[in-house]
């Protein structure tokens, strides 16, 4: 990861939910959120029924690097 993609959201933090996950994309709705989450593009821990998303996930998804996970 370059340093300016590790800057890019500084603001939040390491873990961040699904509502957050929508706005870090630019206000993308929750069913697609979900639908990146449980498709594996973007990773993400279930802690109950809970999503929790790293911020490096996110990170990934948006510049295109690495491979699709399963969660």
């Amino acid at each position: 990861m370059e340093k300016g993609q590790h800057d890019l959201f500084a603001d939040y933090p390491d873990l961040v939910d699904v509502d957050t996950l929508c706005k870090m994309l630019g206000g993308i709705n929750k069913k697609l959120a979900y639908h990146l989450l449980a498709s594996g593009i973007i990773y993400s821990i279930r802690i109950g029924r809970a999503y929790r998303i790293p911020k490096s996930s996110v990170i990934e998804y948006v510049f295109g690097e690495g491979t699709p996970r399963m969660s």
